[in-house]
């Protein structure tokens, strides 16, 4: 054998054993309870909500003139987790209807940006400095 036909065979070799290696990777399975599954449902629920509120132009304007950008907005509330985005729902489920429920909404947004802002999660707000 010629050394260059030789490295040919050893890497071939050790090509096809690397493959085999790799496709054998140990696969996991388990059951996915109902209460699981709607739990997770209702979280992809209750975040479309969330955003569908933040696609409402009066709350756009609202919150531009508290010199919020509707981006930053947006992507902090992809960012919430599942009860987070339940939590700020129920809230806005109990705010009565009317006039009064657009103020609670806002109120509520602009809480919630001081507080990422205090915890050093965001930056919108200069007066407000992150805890250390």
């Amino acid at each position: 054998m010629h050394p260059s036909r030789l490295v040919r065979k050893t890497g071939t070799l050790l090509l096809a054993a690397s493959l085999l290696g790799a496709s054998m990777a140990p696969a996991q399975a388990a059951m996915v309870g109902t209460t699981q599954a709607l739990a997770a449902e209702q979280g992809t629920l209750d975040r479309a909500k969330l955003a569908s509120l933040l696609e409402r132009e009066d709350l756009q304007l609202q919150l531009k003139a508290m010199g919020v950008d509707i981006d930053q907005a947006r992507d902090r509330v992809a960012n919430l987790t599942d009860a987070e985005v339940a939590r700020i729902n129920r809230q806005i489920e109990t705010l009565p209807a009317g006039g009064d429920s657009f103020l609670g909404i806002l109120v509520l947004i602009f809480v919630i940006f001081i507080i990422t802002d205090a915890l050093g999660a965001t930056d919108i707000f200069p007066f407000v400095h992150p805890i250390k």
